[in-house]
């Protein structure tokens, strides 16, 4: 069992009975082996987390803000490595791992100073006459133990976004890795280890999916932060009665380009960049391109030679920019959809093939209403665009999806952009960008079908906590 990858228990790193091979999206080969818990260590660490919630939320603040601290400077450190890692398993060119790592560098460094700061509020009670001499304490406490879910496109910096804000707020932690990706997460595990935290604070256990049905509803980790697909996160909240759960399920991102925008070159080549990027497996890759038919066609040429020039291939080789999707059904759901859209009256105008799990950059016009392109997330390389002769129109064309996470809009105009931000039904508009923008500190998550609860360190603290009030009483105010 020594090339096996043992995972974390409470602190400590164990094997169970069985194993999880991992391997690699561009060519199959084995990258790892991960122990798999037994049933019964799993309800150990669920037991651990249970009985340790007082000490972890007792914690002080220096302790929790240092141990984080000390887990950003641990990935600084190993930043290489980690990144190599990420590509192994999951298969997104060394650019976006080594981009991945800095954030989550980042935002571990982010709740360490939330840590620091979170502090609460005091409010005076004497404006009534019968609250005199007295003052209320505000105080945010965790609601309990988390159950953390994670997703396979960003293996380091998705599980960052559980584990750090909980550790900032004082609350345990279970992290359950995508069975596709967990390699990463268990070097997370390792680099918590090394810390001062309280050691029943966090575990990382690659439960298989099939067995997650018990944590679901088990009472004693009440509350779900879940970020996947939306027919397992509405299927975990229908299960969790009682529970809080935070969803963030992904989305079908738009991008309007208005006929004021001075520079279509640019704003091309990111539409085509970030549409096809990490192979388009991210919630806020570019799926649909609005354009004012002003330039419809000058954009359209130039989105079209932008994505043909993307260097892709092994995602290991410097410069390459789109690597393979995750696995063979992916590949060939996606390409699948494609053909769908073109065989309904869609204009492929590049790309709709593949090689194995390598998806060509694919862009599309006119994708007819009812196709399962035009309903649902693709989570692949695929964009297409449409004409706009309005901004009403163009918002309305947003607005028709079911998904809602963020939007795009190149315009200078600033009236427009105050409009896109009050009419647009999504948690976030990006001004002069594209929709898959994220700065991991902002507030971020979905209206609709895109999720509930905020992503954010300080928004998921708020998130895995509740406000609780002490009135003390003869004060002399």
């Amino acid at each position: 069992m020594s090339d096996v990858t043992p995972f974390h228990l409470s602190g400590e790193p164990l094997t169970g009975t069985d194993t999880l091979q991992v391997t690699s999206p561009w060519d199959g080969s084995v990258v790892g082996e991960v122990a798999v818990p037994t049933d019964e260590q799993v309800e150990q660490a669920v037991a651990d987390l249970y009985a340790g919630r007082y000490e972890a939320q007792a914690t002080p603040a220096h302790v929790r803000a240092g141990a984080l601290d000390h887990i950003s400077a641990r990935l600084s450190e190993r930043a290489e490595e980690i990144a190599a890692l990420i590509t192994a398993e999951n298969g997104k060119p060394l650019v976006w791992s080594r981009g991945e790592v800095s954030r989550a560098v980042s935002t571990f460094r982010w709740a360490a100073e939330e840590a620091r700061r979170f502090a609460g509020d005091l409010q005076r009670l004497d404006t009534d006459a019968n609250a005199t001499g007295r003052l209320a304490v505000v105080r945010r406490f965790p609601r309990g133990p988390v159950l953390g879910i994670a997703p396979f496109n960003f293996p380091l910096n998705l599980v960052a976004h559980k584990v750090a804000p909980a550790i900032a707020a004082g609350a345990p932690i279970l992290v359950k890795p995508a069975p596709a990706t967990p390699l990463t997460a268990l070097l997370l595990g390792e680099i918590i280890a090394e810390t001062d935290l309280p050691a029943r604070m966090v575990s990382v256990l690659p439960v298989p999916n099939d067995k997650m049905s018990a944590l679901v509803t088990d009472p004693r980790l009440p509350v779900i932060s879940f970020t996947g697909s939306g027919p397992v996160g509405w299927s975990i909240q229908r299960d969790a009665h009682g529970k809080h759960v935070t969803l963030e399920l992904g989305g079908d991102a738009a991008v309007i380009v208005n006929h004021d925008w001075p520079d279509l070159s640019a704003a091309a080549s990111r539409v085509a960049l970030f549409a096809n990027y990490q192979a388009g497996q991210s919630c806020i890759s570019v799926q649909r391109v609005l354009i004012h038919t002003d330039v419809y066609d000058r954009f359209v040429a130039e989105l079209v030679a932008a994505a043909e020039a993307l260097p892709t291939g092994d995602p290991t080789a410097d410069g390459v920019q789109v690597g393979p999707v995750i696995n063979d059904a992916a590949a060939e759901r996606i390409t699948a959809w494609v053909q769908e859209a073109a065989e309904a009256g869609a204009t492929v105008l590049t790309g709709g093939t593949r090689e194995g799990r390598n998806v060509a950059p694919t862009v599309l016009a006119d994708v007819p209403a009812g196709t399962t392109l035009a309903e649902e997330e693709v989570f692949g390389p695929v964009v297409s665009v449409r004409r706009f002769s309005d901004l009403d129109e163009a918002f309305a064309l947003v607005n028709a999806s079911k998904y809602g996470l963020q939007a795009g809009i190149f315009t200078t105009d600033v009236r427009a952009a105050f409009r896109a931000h009050r009419d647009l039904e999504v948690g976030g508009v990006i001004v002069g960008d594209v929709p898959s923008f994220r700065a991991d500190q902002m507030p971020y998550g979905g209206w609709k079908q895109s999720g509930v609860g905020r992503e954010g360190v300080r928004s998921a603290i708020n998130d895995l906590t509740e406000e609780r009030v002490m009135v003390l009483t003869g004060l002399d105010l």
